[in-house]
């Protein structure tokens, strides 16, 4: 796992439309993951719009970001979550399952779905990642989101071809 955060990307000048969908399960990590990933959106997206739809648990956030990457109306849908492992391998079984429908929703939508819905052993790793500062995943999944949403921004725009050649092609 990663110490260091990714750099921040471009900021946005133009309107974005950004949804968070949180789970209820481990509040106080998962208020940590939104709070840092507003906050960066913020920074990064001046004049985006952030929608927070809150859902029970995590298994039921792919359910809502299917239902928003249907309407087509988001430049990114940001899944926040925290699984703590217990005594069985239900929290195993919980992360697979919600993170093969989160990258379905996205290839199959065209809608990006950054996950950051996160596993942890205990809770001094989740603490760690979702309320500190240095490596919070929360602050990466908006990094993410704003740079994938300005990436697709650029592909599916007119200009796009000319925005992916790369340095010396002619063709």
């Amino acid at each position: 796992m990663s110490k260091a955060a990714p750099s921040r990307p471009t900021i946005a000048k133009t309107r974005r439309m950004f949804h968070i969908v949180a789970g209820r399960f481990n509040t106080q990590y998962v208020d940590g993951l939104v709070h840092h990933a507003t906050e960066e959106l913020r920074a990064l997206a001046p004049n985006a719009t952030i929608f927070l739809h809150r859902v029970p648990g995590s298994f039921e956030i792919p359910l809502v970001a299917r239902e928003l990457a249907i309407q087509n109306k988001a430049d990114a849908i940001i899944a926040c979550g925290v699984i703590l492992q217990g005594e069985t391998n239900h929290a195993q079984n919980l992360s697979r399952s919600v993170t093969d429908a989160l990258q379905r929703i996205a290839i199959e939508h065209g809608v990006p779905v950054i996950n950051a819905v996160l596993s942890f052993d205990n809770e001094h790793q989740a603490h760690a990642r979702c309320l500190e500062n240095k490596i919070n995943r929360g602050t990466e999944a908006a990094r993410a989101a704003v740079e994938i949403a300005n990436v697709l921004s650029d592909v599916r725009s007119k200009h796009g071809a000319a925005v992916a050649k790369l340095p010396g092609d002619n063709g």
